[in-house]
Order: C-alpha cells, then sequence, then structure tokens
C-alpha cells in the first residue's frame, strides 16, 4: 500500500506548486525511485517542464514529457499510467490519479488557495475511504 502524504504549503501562489514539485522530485530521483509528476492540464505540464531546466542552476534533473519518453527518471504527465512501476507520484492535478498501485509514495501538494483547499480535504476523505492512511506535512 503506497505511502500517502499532503505536503501543506504556507502560500497561495500557484508557481510555489511547481517548485515544490521541482524539489521533491529532485529528492525521489536522488533516492532512486522513478517520478511522475501528474499535471492539471498540459499549460502545467509544459509549465513544469521549463522549470525543471531552471530551478536549480547547479543540478540536472533527469526529465521528459510521458509523450516524449515515458522511462525517463522524471516523467511529466496527466492521466496516463506510468511506465515504471514502484515509484513517486508527485500529484499537481485536482482529482486522485487512477493508478495509485502503480505507485510507493503519492505526494500532494497543497497550497493555501481556497478551492485548492477544499479538494485537498476531499482527496484526503477519498484517500481514507479507499482504506490509505494520509498523512499531513506542513512546510
Amino acid at each position: 500500500m503506497p505511502r500517502i502524504e499532503f505536503y501543506i504549503l504556507p502560500g497561495d501562489k500557484p508557481d510555489e506548486r511547481l517548485l515544490a514539485a521541482c524539489k521533491l522530485a529532485l529528492k525521489g530521483w536522488r533516492h532512486g525511485l522513478p517520478v511522475f509528476l501528474r499535471c492539471a492540464d498540459a499549460q502545467q505540464c509544459q509549465a513544469l517542464d521549463e522549470l525543471l531546466w531552471n530551478f536549480r542552476t547547479d543540478t540536472f534533473l533527469p526529465h521528459n514529457l510521458q509523450s516524449e519518453d515515458p522511462l525517463a527518471p522524471v516523467v511529466i504527465g496527466m492521466n496516463e499510467e506510468p511506465a515504471q512501476a514502484n515509484g513517486l507520484l508527485i500529484n499537481l492535478a485536482g482529482d486522485i490519479s487512477a493508478h495509485l498501485p502503480q505507485f510507493q509514495r503519492i505526494i500532494e501538494i497543497i497550497d493555501q488557495q481556497p478551492d485548492r483547499l477544499a479538494g485537498g480535504r476531499e482527496n484526503f476523505r477519498s484517500y481514507r475511504q479507499r482504506g490509505f492512511d494520509p498523512r499531513r506535512v506542513e512546510l
């Protein structure tokens, strides 16, 4: 059963969520996990792809879009099934992935925007109803 954590950001700027996702992806990759960054839409995929190239000038994080290389160490996609199992899912979409069993760890990044807080609460309840034990992490 995957470990599920909700990372709660103190601010409400969308860029903070993407930056947190980049940092968590780097950490997961350094721990040897395949990482899947699940985005809400194609625009968010593109923004995250660009940010991953630039967020750390001293480190290269190998990544690619799901459509271009589903076996990259860090994959950016939406609702596709991950090509690699037992990895880390960083969920930036508003709903829960249909591919939960594929992952050993799931991170939901929640900021202080009211709609995101409400969606995060709903996802938290839904995970519990499915038998998971999600945890909350304050950043």
